[in-house]
């Protein structure tokens, strides 16, 4: 039987490296606090319909900010009338399905973006500051709490940010166009050094 063909992100795995859920990832474990992670193997799917449309309300995700469905999905939205999904690898199908049907007359665009976007996870207490360094856009956590969303310019790079803390550890979810992916995740890096940042590697979410 033929080998299965392998997904690749835009982002240099760092070793080692290995097949996980047909993509190639890196499997290294970050010892640090400060922790940038490639998540590209993500389902991405990114909908658009009138912001004051049906759909809106029963998505129920305002502009600015973002949710965990109850299929666990995580739904953003850093726009008006735009929604970005995010849910295991693979599961882009039944993000799409568990949109349901559009009401009767309504305009709504379903996109599976997964392999033209990039995304990457930061993580600890010193994120903030990181994100300081290459962006203009005040992110503490008066301005930027968990569960918020935003669009802006990360290191020169169009980028959509969503704030989903882990066990309580602020962490921000970075959402590029692929081309740019490598470029931001090397930025994040240099400017996270001071902070002692560490590459992870893969995980399903």
């Amino acid at each position: 039987m033929a080998d299965r063909p392998v997904a690749r992100s835009a982002i240099a795995p760092a070793p080692p490296v290995a097949v996980r859920d047909g993509w190639e990832v890196s499997t290294r474990r970050a010892s640090g606090a400060l922790r940038l992670a490639d998540r590209s193997p993500l389902a991405k799917v990114l909908v658009r319909a009138d912001p004051d449309g049906p759909f809106a309300d029963r998505i129920g995700v305002a502009t600015g900010t973002a949710r965990r469905t109850p299929a666990n999905a995580l739904a953003a939205s850093a726009r008006p009338g735009e929604w970005l999904l995010m849910g295991p690898p693979g599961s882009a199908g039944n993000l799409a399905d568990d949109l349901g049907a559009p009401d009767d007359g309504e305009l709504v665009t379903v996109l599976d973006v997964t392999h033209g976007r990039a995304l990457m996870r930061l993580t600890g207490v010193r994120a903030d500051g990181v994100l300081a360094k290459v962006c203009g856009v005040d992110l503490s956590d008066r301005a930027m709490p968990d569960g918020s969303a935003a669009g802006t310019s990360v290191a020169r790079v169009a980028t959509d940010i969503v704030r989903d803390d882990v066990a309580g550890v602020p962490s921000y979810l970075l959402h590029c166009e692929r081309s740019s992916g490598q470029h931001l995740f090397a930025s994040l890096l240099d400017a996270g050094r001071e902070f002692g940042i560490d590459v992870d590697g893969y995980a399903n979410s």
